[in-house]
């Protein structure tokens, strides 16, 4: 493992989604010592990214989530230092961060996703729901790991204001989104390749912060049960919805699918978790992948 020299695993940070980063980046750092690699714990809430040069560091795998780590952030910083990194570079990151851009893209390239608008204070709350049904689901644009998001499954003004208020928390920039009930599906690229899809299923068909990360209760189904056929369609069309955003190495995709057979994305993580619960390992295993060896193989794949 020396051809990697000294790598940095950047974990933490200062995003609402720290506490998850810290799961995933202490996994990723014991998976790679385990492997031979020279690898160290770095929080950029911490240190200063400058010591990552001053210390010789030759490559960082990048295990932070949510703002200033997938969002381009880091990305340009560690391109600045001349530090190879792992996943998607600075344009990609900031893209998919950004659920209401990704949509732009996504629509104009004839990928599926749900319909939307984007609110403030003085919604037009009936006009919203006209135009996307009931419930609606509101959310933060630049947000992950579902923070600040409400269901809403009435035309209750105070229920929307609420939702709406919840979201601005996180991020002035607000997107209200159709519910779109059907099979939720995760798939995970790797090296330009789709793996086997998993179906999710959380207590009252609520994955939210809990469920995604802490809950014994959800359940996941790798192999998902589709036919071959089906999920094989589904696989091709992530890795077209993955490299139309221009991402790149590794990353994650969120979708539903509906009972007539059609599907739609919901979003790209560009450094999903890596943590007990995590996704992306799960499917590396139904694939043959031990997760020691995901880790390096998305270690070899910085740029």
């Amino acid at each position: 493992m020396s051809e990697f020299g000294k790598v940095a695993v950047l974990m933490g940070g200062p995003s609402s989604e720290r506490e998850i980063s810290l799961l995933s980046g202490n996994a990723v750092l014991g998976a790679l010592r385990g492997a031979g690699v020279d690898a160290y714990a770095f929080d950029p809430a911490e240190r200063d990214l400058w010591a990552l040069k001053t210390e010789g560091y030759a490559r960082a795998f990048v295990a932070l989530h949510g703002r200033f780590g997938e969002d381009g952030t880091v990305q340009g910083a560690l391109e600045v230092l001349g530090i190879p990194y792992t996943g998607s570079g600075v344009m990609a990151s900031a893209l998919a961060m950004d659920k209401w851009r990704t949509k732009l893209v996504w629509l104009a390239s004839g990928i599926p996703t749900p319909r939307y608008r984007v609110v403030d204070a003085d919604a037009d709350w009936p006009g919203v729901i006209a135009e996307l049904g009931l419930p609606l689901i509101v959310k933060p644009a630049r947000e992950g790991s579902t923070i600040g998001i409400t269901r809403v499954v009435s035309a209750d003004p105070d229920a929307l204001a609420a939702a709406w208020a919840a979201a601005a928390q996180h991020d002035p920039l607000v997107l209200v989104e159709e519910f779109v009930s059907g099979v939720e599906l995760t798939a995970s690229i790797v090296d330009g390749d789709a793996l086997p899809l998993i179906r999710i299923e959380a207590p009252q068909g609520n994955y939210d912060y809990h469920n995604k990360y802490f809950s014994d209760e959800t359940r996941y189904f790798c192999p998902c049960g589709l036919p071959e056929a089906q999920e094989q369609e589904i696989r091709e069309r992530s890795l077209a919805a993955f490299d139309v955003v221009g991402c790149t190495g590794w990353g994650r995709l969120d979708l539903i699918l509906r009972a007539d057979g059609s599907f739609q994305f919901l979003e790209v993580n560009t450094s999903p978790g890596m943590t007990g619960h995590s996704l992306v390992p799960m499917a590396a295993r139904q694939a043959g992948i031990a997760f020691g060896e995901l880790c390096v193989r998305i270690l070899r794949g910085a740029h």
